[in-house]
């Protein structure tokens, strides 16, 4: 009960950041991707200071080419994008959803479009543009989001896409606590991976206190193989255990 009414009391907070952040993008209407970036990460560092959220790091984010990180759920977007100016690769759906889809287009996220014709292609130029303008890009390869168990195997295409560019990888991990007394079993709330809908895991997050996400990076860029060059499934391995050697110093 008490969970219930502390997310009764924090709604209207959140649903006026999301109001002001809109209007500050139809009143902005950053042009470059980098100007994007900051405005997302602006955003979401005071969003997540109102509600209560910390967000450290572990090393330091790189200051361009490509980071990959296991994918828990939404909060893993809003906690990279706190800690400095990003670009993420999302699936194209996301685009048509109804207010986020138009905050995510807004600031500046590459969408990827499976199965269909020239998707890599595109892909690599999308990918290629925002090198250019020296912001780096974050993206899930596990293709889902999990419950923090464990990391599932990385999906190839965007991965490959990205060594294709010739920009360095780095790998990350992520994790999430609760720093304050919750309800038994809060912890496992975290996560976004299940058929929960949207509104429902948002609400539910919204009762909990002292959340706080760690991401730690990687000093260097993954140092791929020849062989892992030659060949993308060796890659994605690669890929994956440089993101697990992370998880040990979590």
């Amino acid at each position: 009960m008490v969970r219930f009414t502390r997310s009764l009391l924090r709604l209207p907070l959140l649903l006026a950041l999301v109001a002001l952040g809109v209007f500050s993008l139809l009143f902005r209407r950053p042009r470059t991707r980098a100007a994007r970036a900051e405005w997302l990460h602006r955003f979401c560092v005071t969003s997540l200071r109102r509600l209560g959220v910390s967000v450290r790091s572990r090393g330091a984010f790189p200051p361009a080419g490509a980071v990959i990180s296991n994918h828990m759920g939404y909060l893993d977007i809003v906690a990279f994008a706190a800690l400095g100016p990003c670009v993420f690769v999302s699936k194209s759906e996301i685009a048509g959803w109804p207010v986020l889809g138009w905050i995510t287009t807004q600031s500046g996220t590459v969408y990827v479009r499976r199965g269909r014709g020239g998707s890599a292609d595109r892909a690599r130029s999308e990918l290629r543009t925002v090198a250019a303008e020296g912001v780096p890009v974050v993206f899930f390869p596990e293709g889902t989001s999990g419950n923090g168990s464990s990391v599932l195997p990385f999906r190839t295409g965007l991965l490959a896409d990205c060594i294709e560019t010739g920009e360095p990888i780095t790998a990350a991990f992520l994790s999430y606590r609760l720093t304050r007394p919750n309800a038994p079993g809060s912890a496992a709330l975290l996560p976004y991976w299940d058929d929960t809908p949207l509104a429902t895991h948002i609400f539910r997050i919204l009762g909990l206190r002292g959340i706080a996400v760690e991401i730690a990076f990687a000093d260097a860029p993954i140092p791929f193989s020849p062989a892992a060059l030659a060949d993308r499934h060796l890659a994605a391995a690669e890929a994956r255990a440089a993101v697990l050697a992370l998880k040990s110093d979590a």
